[in-house]
């Protein structure tokens, strides 16, 4: 039984991960400050909780390890920012760069080739592994590793920046397994590679 590897992110409706400049101000899908609701935000959460492996590129680590470590005890700290701090924290995660020079937070450091070491985390017996970070999965969705992509796409078109999807040599046929409506016109879809 292979490890499952899902790449899931947030999506503008124009399939980017960020705006240029690496602008995430729109990720939230709702109101002026674009704070994601609560209940996309409780979904995220549980996601965490049930990862058992969390990959991520130099850009998002550094993105998410300059907020979530220390998120639980800024003031006004909402109880579910709180919970997702803590869960995030015990995640374990692996990190790819070769730039980095440490980690922290229960999070190992990759400096070699990441499609090699996907593929052997992936023929492991293990719990789920999600994958974040443009260059990463484009990397892992180039060698055919992903099993699943989640898009959590937020009504708004940004012209540019990030994709979601990287450039492939060769088609990837996937099924939808499921779709789901959130506060703001927020829409997640998930769908299985089709192998």
């Amino acid at each position: 039984m292979m490890r499952r590897l899902t790449f899931g992110m947030n999506v503008t409706l124009d399939g980017y991960i960020a705006a240029p400049g690496d602008d995430l101000g729109w990720s939230g899908g709702e109101g002026p400050d674009s704070s994601p609701s609560d209940e996309l935000f409780q979904w995220w959460s549980d996601r965490v909780a049930a990862t058992g492996l969390a990959l991520y590129g130099r850009k998002l680590w550094e993105t998410m390890s300059s907020h979530w470590p220390t998120a639980d005890q800024q003031p006004g700290a909402t109880p579910a920012a709180i919970e997702f701090a803590r869960r995030w924290r015990d995640m374990p995660k692996m990190v790819f760069s070769s730039t980095t020079s440490t980690v922290d937070w229960n999070t190992r450091l990759v400096t070699g080739d990441a499609v090699t070491e996907i593929t052997r985390l992936k023929a492991e017996d293990a719990g789920p592994m999600d994958i974040g970070g443009a260059t990463l999965a484009g990397a892992a969705m180039r060698a055919g590793l992903i099993d699943e992509y989640v898009l959590v796409t937020v009504p708004v078109l940004v012209g540019g920046g990030t994709p979601f999807f990287t450039g492939l040599d060769s088609w990837v046929n996937l099924n939808l397994v499921e779709t789901r409506t959130f506060p703001g016109g927020v829409v997640l879809t998930r769908y299985e590679t089709r192998r």
